[in-house]
């Protein structure tokens, strides 16, 4: 029996379109035809299960074959095989169903429309036209008494279907999919080509894949398994042929196992941070059922936890026909919800099965953390008994011991909590030592996120405010019912801010005068919390309202302590010179003395002597 026809399109060539829009990477095609040929396997071996049938497997492989002679690619399987009914059947209608509404709906509109809206009408075998100028299906069924099918199709609407007898009969159950490679895909002649190809997309299909006698994946990869099953050493010998290029062991990872109310299995990995300027994103790979579909994971996976690496595999994430486009939907909303929970309730554990070793990795798991806390409120809510917060002095503490810590000493007058922080310990050395000779504690904030995370802590945080440590003179930090009296008369404070502000001659330094401790510093230079902050928040991508703040002109108090005896001098012997070196003198503890500034500075400095 032979047969011709015609595959039902009642409008334009569909294949034109398949070829330039079907996929965005021609070399999908592989990966598409290796799966149908898993698949096929599969039932095969579902059916055998389930005693429906009763013949003899055999070896159940999947070969790909490529001949540069005669430029042809084969994707052979031992699995359920076709009748020509079940091609005319699969091939020319279900692969086809709704193709002529596709056509006339969306020929006028972009690619990227094409790509959402194609994966509809099922058309994933069709990607072989993408690379061939004519395909051959060659199947044999595994029902008794039927008969080799073969169809070929030359990338128009017209079709060969026959039932060859003699030499032409397959001799086995199964599949053969013969590509014809078009004059414009040499490249997929190439084996080491077509090796990257399958190493990238089938490394870990459930079915052997054997390319040119080479078995090129791992059939049962650790996400399959059992945790119980498995040891440290597995996770991390995976992490390593996940990532060769990597040359540090993760430090933990998480094993995920759900079948209800969605599928999800996959390790995901908590990598150390190298730089936390350049986060390293794009790292987890998703696969359904074990077939690599992308590296883009940003609707799955919470945005501040793209940071992990590893892999996810789920067969109810929906995609397209081109398995590169996930579409957002409720299962895709809980998956993302379900890990974002694993996750909070492992590094729970983590903190209160070792909080040694926990504190230990804080280092590298701070960032996941805040930026999880920023993120997500239901993160937060979950973190806050678990993120910690480092004194300068390296003591680590969670929010709860570092509130009690500091309540008794760091009340303000109006009964607010002060929390002092630095964000270059160096940098702002006498002014962190100046609050400690006051019994106060200093916080290291160094990390790129925590202008924004002390903001929010700001607004969760009852009755307490963050304040660094150059912000105000150390007396005027945390704001006391006690004060000091000073020992100049008003006259005299207007006379010396006079002096000063002749000296200085910079419109961004504001002078005032405060009676301080004697034994605090006769000039101190800070910045107004506020736009301190938001200036830095700007800096580190707040975005939004705060661009203005990053913008604007730097603007900086200089308090001149009534109280220091240097100052006194100053007044008495009316001179400009010593209040300028003074000035200069603060600066250079902030780090902003530079330049010809700073030269003049020293030579003032040897005269002065």
């Amino acid at each position: 029996m032979s047969e011709t026809g015609s595959i039902s399109i009642h409008t334009e060539n569909i294949f034109p379109i398949i070829k330039k829009f079907l996929y965005s990477d021609h070399e999908i095609f592989l990966r598409e035809l290796v799966s149908n040929a898993v698949d096929a396997t599969q039932k095969l071996k579902s059916l055998a299960a389930l005693g429906e049938y009763k013949g003899d497997l055999g070896e159940l492989k999947v070969r790909v074959t490529v001949d540069k002679d005669t430029r042809k690619i084969t994707i052979s399987d031992h699995g359920l095989g076709m009748t020509a009914d079940e091609i005319k059947k699969y091939i020319n209608q279900i692969a086809f169903s709704g193709a002529t509404e596709f056509v006339e709906k969306y020929k006028e509109t972009d690619v990227q429309a094409k790509d959402q809206i194609i994966g509809q009408f099922g058309l994933g075998f069709y990607s072989a036209f993408m690379v061939s100028k004519e395909v051959e299906i060659w199947s044999k069924s595994y029902k008794e008494d039927t008969l080799t099918a073969h169809w070929i199709c030359d990338g128009s609407t017209q079709f060969t279907l026959d039932e060859p007898t003699g030499e032409h009969e397959k001799a086995e159950r199964g599949t053969d999919v013969v590509l014809h490679v078009a004059d414009d895909s040499d490249e997929f002649l190439e084996e080491a080509r077509l090796r990257t190809i399958l190493t990238k997309y089938c490394k870990f299909l459930p079915i052997p894949i054997e390319f040119e006698g080479e078995l090129i994946n791992d059939t049962t990869p650790i996400w399959t398994k059992q945790p119980a099953d498995l040891t440290d050493e597995d996770y991390k010998k995976f992490y390593q042929e996940l990532y060769p290029m990597s040359m540090d062991e993760p430090l933990f990872w998480i094993h995920l196992n759900v079948d209800y109310p969605f599928n999800l299995t996959g390790i995901l990995y908590f990598p150390k941070v190298k730089d936390e300027l350049q986060f390293s994103r794009n790292k987890i790979q998703l696969y359904s059922r074990q077939v690599f579909i992308t590296d883009e994971v940003k609707d799955v996976v919470p945005e501040f936890l793209m940071l992990l690496h590893g892999v996810i595999d789920s067969p109810d994430i929906p995609l397209n026909v081109s398995r590169s486009f996930l579409q957002a939907d409720a299962n895709v909303r809980k998956i993302n919800t379900y890990i974002t929970r694993k996750v909070a309730d492992k590094l729970a554990e983590l903190f209160r099965k070792d909080r040694a070793g926990y504190e230990e990795k804080w280092a590298d798991i701070g960032l996941f953390v805040k930026y999880g806390m920023l993120s997500d409120d239901k993160f937060y809510e979950r973190a806050k008994d678990f993120v910690l917060l480092k004194s300068v002095d390296g003591k680590l503490r969670t929010l709860p011991e570092y509130t009690e810590y500091v309540q008794a000493n760091q009340q303000d007058k109006d009964g607010n909590t002060v929390v002092l922080y630095t964000n270059d310990a160096e940098a702002q050395h006498g002014f962190v030592a100046a609050a400690q000779e006051r019994g106060y504690d200093v916080l290291l904030m160094d990390h790129i996120l925590d202008a924004h995370f002390i903001g929010q802590l700001e607004q969760k945080l009852e009755k307490t405010t963050f304040k660094r440590v150059d912000s105000a003179t150390a007396s005027q930090l945390i704001e006391k019912d006690e004060t000091t009296a000073s020992v100049l008369s008003d006259d005299d404070q207007k006379k010396l801010e006079a002096v000063f502000q002749g000296a200085i001659q910079n419109p961004a330094m504001h002078v005032k005068v405060a009676a301080l401790s004697p034994q605090d510093a006769p000039v101190v230079i800070t910045q107004n919390e506020f736009m301190r902050r938001m200036k830095d928040m700007q800096r580190t991508g707040g975005g939004g309202g705060m661009q203005m703040f990053g913008s604007m002109p730097d603007s900086f108090d200089v308090t001149v302590n009534a109280n220091s005896p240097l100052v006194s001098k100053v007044l008495a012997d009316g001179g400009e010179t010593v209040a300028k070196q003074a000035f200069d003198l603060a600066l250079l503890a902030q780090g902003m003395l530079k330049g010809e500034a700073l030269t003049a500075f020293v030579k003032r400095s040897t005269e002065l002597l």
